[in-house]
């Protein structure tokens, strides 16, 4: 496999990671303590196509392969993690379903607002009843006529009061259990769609996160994604592809606690010296150091096999897993480093820990991840 990164790859890198330096980390602390929503960074992002990455140049995006999209969202994250989630979420559970399975009317009609930025995208699968038993799903959609009339309640949506074009999951015939889930293209400003709360949350804060409510929300037979019944199905093969994004993401989380780590070691003199030149701090780098690498390879690995057209449920999960689980390690460890001013707010290090925390809850966590690998690994026996 080479890893040589191709011009195009590193040019897109490059301009993200840019982005993200000059525009992303200098406000990132604050938009954390207001928990203000980056609209206009999320602006320039649409128009640098970063919010059309997976989106073909036919329907107006800038469709890269999956490693360069990786590539990006890392630097995003290492800039702002709470506005990489809301690009990671628009990208892939909110441009990919489309691109994927979307009639070719659909594509026309929706795509070129969600990769220009103009509207945002959104997934809505979680109900209060269905997190990791995600075919327990009680939002119900009733035909009638030339219509479908959802009702029920979605909860911890990211971006459920920004997104103007959720992927909404419910189902059509509740005895058929996950064969009757149905995947649905809502517009949020039309009657029936209601945000109910907005969750106050430990990391993420700027990324904001919502429960929702339809009641008696009509929308045509045009606006389902694919046929009855085939909505699981989409939402699995979405979570493949979302899940090596987060992986992505949290490398880029663990990169900038890690810099900022080596750079604090380097600089707080103890006993006379750095304490970079402690051996108990060097081997905390090194550790931190090696997992970021490591997740990062295996990001890469299951985004080669998904641009190949090859199953990757098994690779994604073990990406999601390692790298989430190595976010929080490395952000733990860069606030030991800190010491006492690494608990402080005054200090990036504690947002990088509450951030990188939820990364091994959301689009499934760490336990599940666990049962997804372990399930593919006996199939292959």
């Amino acid at each position: 496999m080479d890893l040589t990164l191709s011009e195009e790859q590193r040019m897109i890198r490059d301009m993200a990671r840019d982005f993200a330096e000059k525009e992303l980390a200098p406000r990132a602390a604050e938009r954390d303590e207001k928990e203000e929503f980056p609209s206009e960074a999320l602006r320039k992002m649409g128009e640098l196509g970063l919010l059309g990455l997976m989106v073909p140049e036919e329907y107006g995006g800038s469709f890269v392969d999956t490693v360069s999209y990786c590539l990006a969202l890392e630097e995003i994250a290492r800039g702002c993690a709470a506005t990489s989630l809301i690009m990671a979420v628009h990208c892939t559970t909110g441009c990919y379903p489309l691109v994927r399975f979307g009639t070719e009317e659909q594509k026309r009609r929706y795509l070129p607002k969600l990769a220009s930025g103009e509207w945002l995208g959104g997934f809505a699968l979680t109900e209060p009843g269905a997190g990791s038993d995600a075919a327990a799903v009680a939002t119900t959609a009733v035909r009638e006529g030339d219509s479908y009339i959802l009702n029920g309640v979605k909860t911890f949506i990211t971006s459920g009061n920004q997104a103007r074009l959720l992927n909404v999951f419910a189902t059509v015939d509740r005895s058929k259990g996950a064969k009757g889930i149905t995947a649905f293209l809502v517009d949020t400003t039309r009657p029936g769609f209601q945000v109910d709360s907005i969750e106050k949350k430990m990391g993420m804060r700027a990324s904001h996160t919502a429960q929702i409510v339809f009641q008696d929300y009509r929308l045509p037979v045009e606006d389902r994604l694919g046929e009855e019944g085939e909505g699981f199905k989409i939402a699995m093969v979405t979570l493949d592809a979302g899940r090596i994004g987060i992986a992505a993401q949290a490398v880029g989380i663990a990169r900038a606690a890690f810099e900022a780590a080596r750079r604090y070691a380097l600089e707080r003199v103890q006993f006379g010296q750095p304490i970079a030149q402690f051996q108990a701090i060097q081997w905390m780098l090194a550790d931190m150091a090696t997992g970021i690498e490591a997740a990062r390879l295996l990001a890469w690995s299951a985004a080669l096999k998904k641009d190949r057209g090859e199953r990757h449920t098994k690779e994604a999960a073990m990406a999601k897993l390692f790298a989430t689980e190595m976010a929080s390690e490395v952000c733990d460890k860069a606030l030991q480093i800190y010491g006492g001013y690494g608990y402080s707010r005054d200090y990036p290090v504690e947002r990088y820990l509450r951030d990188a925390r939820v990364t091994r809850i959301y689009e499934g966590t760490s336990e599940i991840m666990r049962l997804v690998i372990a399930n593919q690994l006996l199939r292959e026996v």
